[in-house]
């Protein structure tokens, strides 16, 4: 007599989206990585962790296609990243730039030589009429990505900041003017007829928490918001939305994030005014935000002007472990719980 086949149980992933520039959206991303992976050892749910990467500060070095923001946090995820600087690859060697500095070439935007293959890898794909999602994935995948990158679009959008005056390429102004001067504005060349991808669309509608990464508010996650239809996606989304403030104490803790609240949006450099330029540029979008231990003070004032709520954790990712307890804590505090499902 025939049996029934017996039912296995096992945990679904939760799927979590997360919008990320590339310094702090990459420690952001490798937490809740770290933490998916701390999950399914413990025998839980582990994570289907989408990351939607800024290509606004995208640029073409030496006729090569350079997404530096992409390229951090897969290097990061992936184990890959020189964590002494917050960019490039570990053990890198510069073999390269040394010859192109021999030649009178401008180096100022350093590639080194194991970097200089993931370009290569890159351009020759799109040249070849291969999507940036596509090539973004065959390289993420080839390092051991835990997690689906995904570019804000395939079309081609640059951030452009406007200093003493004159409109400059973001590389221009962060890397080779490293970012001294004070920004009066903020423009994407190219957006308006920039569109998401179908993949950055299925990853907000399908997510059970989208999470904003500590990253700039206006040349990392405005730029990927600036994208016409994402805003939209984040806010129609079904999961709660969650931002996590840059600002830690008065102060960013890498970047000119602090001083561009003050000459673009005209607001106090610190949380309070992180969360007041995210409630005023982008209304009903963010559903609670995130602030650090430091800013504990300023939570009562945060909550009196919104209906928002605040949760207070450390925030400042010092390290692994660092990243790992945020990771958890986040999912701890807003991916809501659900029944185990049977197949």
């Amino acid at each position: 007599m025939a049996t029934a086949p017996r039912r296995v149980r096992r945990r679904v992933q939760r799927r979590v989206t997360v919008l990320a520039g590339g310094y702090g959206g990459a420690k952001m991303s490798h937490g809740l990585a770290l933490a998916s992976a701390a999950r399914a050892a413990a025998g839980e749910a582990s994570l289907d962790l989408s990351i939607i990467g800024n290509t606004g500060d995208d640029l073409e070095v030496h006729g090569l296609c350079v997404s530096p923001d992409l390229d951090t946090v897969m290097y990061t995820l992936s184990g890959w990243a020189n964590e002494s600087t917050g960019w490039g690859v570990r053990d890198e060697t510069w073999s390269a730039k040394e010859m192109l500095d021999r030649y009178g070439a401008p180096t100022w935007f350093g590639l080194g030589d194991r970097d200089l293959a993931t370009h290569l890898v890159r351009t020759q794909a799109l040249l070849a009429g291969e999507r940036l999602t596509q090539v973004t994935a065959r390289l993420a995948s080839a390092l051991g990505c835990p997690a689906t990158l995904l570019p804000m679009t395939d079309d081609t959008v640059r951030t452009e900041l406007l200093v003493d005056g004159r409109w400059l390429e973001f590389q221009e102004y962060f890397v080779h003017r490293q970012h001294a001067a004070d920004v009066a504005a903020v423009r994407h060349a190219g957006v308006d007829g920039a569109s998401p991808t179908p993949e950055a669309f299925a990853a907000l509608a399908a997510a059970e928490l989208i999470v904003l990464a500590p990253s700039n508010p206006f040349v990392s996650i405005g730029t990927i918001l600036a994208v016409p239809g994402l805003r939209e996606a984040v806010a129609a989304a079904p999961a709660p939305v969650v931002a996590v403030s840059p600002i830690v104490g008065g102060a960013a803790l890498r970047g000119p994030a602090d001083r561009m609240l003050q000459t673009i949006a005209g607001r106090e450099a610190s949380a309070a005014g992180v969360v007041a330029h995210y409630r005023e540029r982008y209304p009903g979008v963010v559903d609670a935000f995130v602030i650090d231990e430091r800013d504990a003070p300023l939570a009562d004032g945060i909550r009196d002007a919104g209906p928002e709520p605040v949760v207070i954790l450390d925030t400042v990712m010092t390290d692994i472990a660092a990243r790992e307890r945020l990771g958890v804590a986040i999912l701890e505090r807003f991916l809501s719980a659900v029944p185990d499902a049977y197949h």
